[in-house]
Parts: structure tokens; sequence; C-alpha cells
């Protein structure tokens, strides 16, 4: 059997609750856009769409060496954009400002550690982000872009990552936190 999971970093609570004060008035209820739950923002820094259950000890291990050798940084969510593009958009999206250098360096060392782990990774180019609302076919995004792009959230102190699994069901996705690990403490350290 095999699990369907990623690693991300969390917004802390009173960041997701002042993203969602700004978000909750400019929300359609009658949009084609499906919004996504507040409980399921987070900033993908690795997809994982088949963990096998024999990898899955490796990866985690790895995954707290990998957050063990990393120092917290600063983040805040601000502007926004679309997948693939704003005519043509599927994704509406949040954008990540303050030190986004770590944040690469963490997405590529996760990738890294599951591949030696073992483990597939999606191989999409890390594009960090926070996606607020699909769209079930391609359409025109511009006007939300407007409005969203004027958003500048607090900024936080990252100091962990999180691999979670994602079990895909009527009605989008549940999210299960599996493991986190802190940044800055080996795993001997975690373990204690």
């Amino acid at each position: 059997m095999s699990l369907r999971m990623f690693v991300a970093v969390m917004p802390p609570l009173e960041v997701v609750e002042d993203l969602a004060e700004f978000v909750e008035p400019r929300r359609e209820r009658d949009s084609p856009l499906r919004w996504s739950s507040q409980e399921q923002w987070h900033l993908t820094l690795a997809f994982l769409p088949a963990v096998a259950d024999r990898d899955l000890d490796e990866l985690v291990e790895r995954l707290a060496e990998v957050a063990g050798r990393r120092n917290e940084f600063e983040l805040r969510l601000q502007g926004a954009g679309s997948f693939p593009n704003p005519a043509q958009g599927k994704v509406l999206w949040m954008g990540v400002a303050g030190d986004t250098a770590p944040l690469e360096r963490l997405s590529a060392s996760s990738r890294s550690a599951a591949v030696r782990a073992g483990v597939e990774v999606d191989g999409s180019k890390f594009r960090p982000h926070l996606t607020l609302a699909r769209a079930s076919r391609p359409m025109e995004l511009t006007r939300w872009l407007r409005v969203f792009e004027l958003y500048s959230g607090p900024s936080w102190q990252v100091d962990e990552i999180a691999l979670i699994q994602s079990q895909p069901g009527h009605g989008g996705s549940r999210y299960t936190v599996h493991e986190v690990f802190p940044l800055g403490v080996g795993p001997r350290e975690q373990a204690g």
C-alpha cells in the first residue's frame, strides 16, 4: 500500500486568521472557484504521490536530518498568482515574500531526502505558494489577481516542516499531519 503525502510549511494560526479575514469577504458564494478551507492552507515543499509503507521510516529519518540542518527563517504571505496563467487559470494562489532563499533550499533538500529514501517526488518546479482556490475548468482570473495582489500578511518565523498525508475524497482532500520536524534540531534531540 502507498500513501499520498507532501512535505510542507504550515503557517501559524495568527497568519492563517489574518489571511482568512482578507479572503472571506471576497469569496463569491456562486463563483466557479472552489475555495480551499483555511485548515488546508500550506506551502508545499515536496509532493510525494506514492510513499510505500516500507519507505516511510527512512523518509521520516531523512526529513528529520534535513530539518535539523536548517535554521529558522522569516516569511510572509504577499501577492498572488495563478496556474498556469491568468487568462486560463485553474489555480488561484497567494505568494510568499521574505527569506525565500532558505525556503527554496528547504524544498530542494526535502525533495532530495525523499529520493534518497526511495520515494517518488513530483517533478514540478518549486514555486512557493498557498492555494486559495481551484477551478474545474480554465477561466479568466485577472480580476481575482488584482484583489489578492493587494494582500500583505504578517511575518512569521518558520521553525518547522511537516510531513502530511493527503486522503482524496468527495468535497476535497483531508490532510493528516504524520510528523513535524523542528528546524535546527537534530534527530537525536527531537527524540529526547
